[in-house]
């Protein structure tokens, strides 16, 4: 049965971008035997008439949320379906479970929005989106894994209407969707994610292992790009709101000739992105800078598919490859004529993928949960995974070494790269030399280490407190470096013109327009979307 839980109903259901991606029956027995996917015809233009009229949402809504566009449900008989990559004979199906009605959900922050689909007594599935995505980049997968898994899919805060709670970081999100299972009585599923999504996977598997039976990282990396792509992401969010994000979406998430043969669909991404709460986009941009497991991937103690769009500009091969050689059971899976959003893209492949992997690789119930040792284990020989699967080297097992406190100096060197950028830290770094590196250590230790690492202020009061002081000393040589710490640290540029505005009345007219001239240049730079 499919059932729906959610604080604000899900908005009507747009028209079809698709259909479901067929697939030749249940999954495959025996060793792991991978559907091949090759790029084949794009599927026929979703235009004109002939497609089915937008359902009506429930008779008594709490609250109506902004329309979210999404791909088709899987259900509606009338959707046109795509070719199947690999032709395949017709197979017999069970019947498709009718949706059940709408059901609510608690109000508290700590759960996520969520729908069930598939029978009830089924081990559990549950699917995350990537980051400006909802639940619905996986409905043509629903119809094929309903019919194995009782298939739990949640959307992310402030995504698809879902509650404006911004989660701070991967670890909420993930202590979130635990909560939300807990309340359900769900203890132990197979798990696959996307993006951000596969994030909160491997953080299960890290921190609650004993849940987590399989897992599936999809488009995912043990380090999103760098920690200032991502807060300079949110920089221009804050000032712009989500329009930048939403036009760019397409080129990051697919690729050029399906974006080009598929007008609708990429639509229909502009518009997810566009209907996302900017709160909780940044959030999730802040929580992304902070993640970082590279040195925990040993830990990952799970059956794991690492898959990955041959084609993906974000988060591609080269990342996969540095989780398979980290997690000792995993294997690679390429899917050609796919980039971000593979799901999307080539839903039948990433289809077969994940039946194959759930079917063949879905780990017992330990009899007791297990202690994940402090320092990453070495990498074991994975089995081998034909015809897509590549296994990269593993590295080195570092030698083990007990826990540490942190240092005055090591807290500094994170608070200053999070505050500064790295960008900032590592020419200062560069530029050092034997006479003045004991002052940059000092600076380290107690700018850093100390005063910016109390709990006293947050960081927004910070920085309008070093603004001024910078205007009032004539120090102007640090503004813009601090102007850009203010725009990461979560003000605007209104606020940071207010700030130099109070300044010049008690610092004196000079100096602040100064820094108005040097403040309005750094803003220019820092708050221009990309092209």
């Amino acid at each position: 049965m499919s059932e729906v839980s959610e604080t604000t109903p899900q908005p009507p259901h747009a028209p079809h971008l698709g259909g479901p991606a067929p697939h030749p029956g249940p999954p495959h027995p025996g060793p792991p035997l991978l559907a091949t996917p090759v790029p084949g015809p794009p599927a026929p233009q979703l235009t004109g008439p002939g497609f089915p009229q937008p359902v009506a949402p429930p008779a008594t809504p709490v609250q109506q949320p902004v329309p979210v566009p999404h791909p088709p449900a899987a259900d509606h008989p009338t959707a046109p379906q795509p070719q199947h990559l690999t032709p395949q004979p017709p197979a017999p199906r069970t019947p498709t479970p009718q949706p059940a009605a709408p059901q609510p959900a608690t109000e508290a922050p700590r759960t996520l929005q969520y729908r069930f689909d598939g029978p009830e007594d089924a081990p559990v599935l549950v699917i995350g989106p990537s980051l400006g995505t909802t639940w619905h980049m996986w409905d043509r997968q629903i119809p094929e894994l309903a019919q194995h898994w009782r298939v739990f899919r949640y959307d992310l805060p402030g995504h698809g209407g879902a509650p404006a709670h911004a989660a701070p970081s991967v670890a909420e999100l993930a202590d979130r969707l635990i909560a939300t299972l807990d309340g359900l009585g769900v203890q132990r599923f197979g798990y696959a994610g996307c993006s951000i999504g596969g994030a909160v996977g491997a953080d299960l598997a890290l921190r609650h292992p004993h849940r987590v039976a399989s897992l599936a990282l999809v488009a995912s990396s043990p380090r999103f790009g760098t920690a200032d792509e991502f807060r300079q992401r949110g920089v221009i969010v804050r000032t712009n709101g989500l329009e930048p994000m939403a036009r760019t979406a397409p080129e990051r998430w697919f690729t050029p000739g399906f974006a080009a043969a598929q007008p609708a669909i990429v639509e229909w991404a502009v518009q997810m992105v566009r209907t996302t709460d900017p709160g909780c986009y940044i959030a999730a941009c802040e929580a992304l800078a902070a993640f970082d497991i590279r040195d925990h991937l040993g830990r990952i103690g799970v059956p794991t598919l690492v898959l990955v769009g041959a084609e993906d500009q974000v988060t591609g091969p080269a990342e996969a490859r540095t989780l398979v050689a980290g997690i000792p059971d995993a294997r690679l899976a390429l899917v050609p004529g796919a980039s971000h959003l593979a799901p999307v893209e080539q839903p039948a492949a990433v289809c077969d993928l994940l039946l194959t992997h759930f079917s063949t690789a879905w780990q017992d119930a330990p009899t007791t949960a297990p202690v994940a040792p402090l320092v990453p284990g070495p990498a074991t020989p994975a089995a081998s995974f034909a015809p897509l699967a590549e296994i990269a080297p593993a590295p080195d097992a570092p030698e083990a070494v007990g826990p540490q406190r942190v240092s005055r100096h090591e807290r500094g060197v994170t608070v200053r790269r999070e505050v500064l950028g790295d960008a900032h830290v590592d020419a200062v770094n560069a530029s050092a030399d034997p006479f003045t590196e004991d002052f940059q250590e000092l600076v380290t230790r107690y700018e850093w280490g100390e005063a910016w690492s109390r709990d006293g202020l947050d960081r927004r009061t910070r920085s309008c407190v070093t603004l001024t002081a910078l205007v009032a000393t004539g120090h102007l040589e640090g503004l813009a470096a601090h102007t850009r710490a203010a725009l990461r640290n979560g003000l605007t540029p209104a606020e940071i013109k207010e700030v130099l505005l109070q300044s010049a009345v008690y610092c004196g007219i000079p100096a602040a327009g100064a820094a108005f001239t040097i403040a309005r240049s750094v803003i220019q730079e820092e708050t221009t979307p990309p092209a």
